[in-house]
């Protein structure tokens, strides 16, 4: 099972604050649904609640969480990543997507064997980070997208593998 790790970060590894995105970028949204459209993901119990407890379309939702007693009669839950990961292939899916937030990118991190990493260009203040990318880290691509007037920061879409 592949496991990809799929994040808007700052330079500083800011992904939200509040239990809220930092910004706002309509094509790094678009990239978002057309990374994951079709596929399972996998993503926190509270970022899960930060969108609303709506599972986004399209996808197999997956939420995690160590608390035994959540549910949703809308999405699948499990309480460890393995058990995420587990859930994907029964479904006969060969690729899983985590989505957040940051305790859950840095639990997936060392399983993973690529990541989306859209990289805005801005230091802003956050209470959630992405997890350092390590030198074991490769990155293979990257798309440059300017500031304009429906984006307030220019941001870079990257993909990186492990070496």
């Amino acid at each position: 099972m592949k496991i990809t790790l799929v994040v808007a970060a700052s330079k500083n590894n800011a992904i939200g604050l509040n239990n809220q995105l930092l910004w706002h970028l309509p094509k790094d949204m678009r990239f978002f649904k057309n990374t994951t459209w079709g596929m399972p993901i996998l993503m926190g119990r509270k970022t899960f609640e930060s969108m609303g407890s709506k599972p986004l379309n399209g996808r197999l939702n997956i939420i995690i969480t160590r608390d035994k007693s959540w549910v949703n009669a809308n999405v699948m839950v499990v309480h460890t990543i393995a058990e995420g990961v587990a859930l994907a292939k029964k479904f006969e899916y060969n690729e899983l997507f985590v989505i957040g937030g940051g305790e859950i990118y840095e639990l997936a991190l060392p399983l993973a064997g690529k990541i989306w990493l859209t990289r805005v260009d801005c230091n802003l203040e956050g209470d959630t980070f992405f997890p350092t990318i390590g030198p074991d880290w490769e990155r293979i691509s990257v798309a440059s997208n300017e500031a304009d007037a429906k984006h307030a920061y220019a941001f870079d879409f990257e993909c990186w593998t492990r070496k």
